[in-house]
């Protein structure tokens, strides 16, 4: 039996909580955003580990799709934001301003957001783009 988008979702996720590399886990997300082109959290996916394997232009466009998707989800706006700061794309401050706006009301979102940081940082200490973001929502 061929597993299903959200079964591939599932084991993307639980191998990236299990540590595996982000190189490993690209074909699996791109694989789930082939099967399921309107899941704006596996976008959200897809541009994060991009962004960990420093591929920003890859990134950037899967985060659009994914704040298209999903205009409301913050990761998708900061994925979107940090492949900007690498791509030297034009305005980060909107979608600054809007994560800050949601994480200010629902402190389940804050704790979410400086939980990807902080995961981030430790699988990428020299991340300068992430350690901006976090300044900004965090600090």
């Amino acid at each position: 039996m061929t597993p299903t988008a959200d079964d591939l979702f599932k084991e993307g996720y639980e191998q990236y909580q299990a540590g595996a590399s982000p190189e490993t886990l690209i074909p699996i997300f791109k694989e789930v955003c082939d099967r399921d082109p309107k899941n704006g959290f596996a976008f959200a996916s897809l541009a994060w580990l991009y962004l960990l394997e420093d591929k920003p232009k890859l990134a950037f466009k899967a985060a659009q799709k994914s704040v298209k998707i999903e205009p409301r989800a913050p990761q998708s706006r900061i994925n979107l934001v940090l492949a900007m700061i690498e791509t030297q794309t034009k305005g980060v401050r909107e979608h600054i301003e809007y994560v800050q706006h949601l994480i200010g009301q629902e402190e389940e979102l804050r704790s979410d957001i400086i939980e990807n940081i902080e995961d981030g940082l430790a699988r990428k200490p020299d991340w300068k783009g992430l350690q901006r973001v976090k300044a900004w929502l965090i600090e």
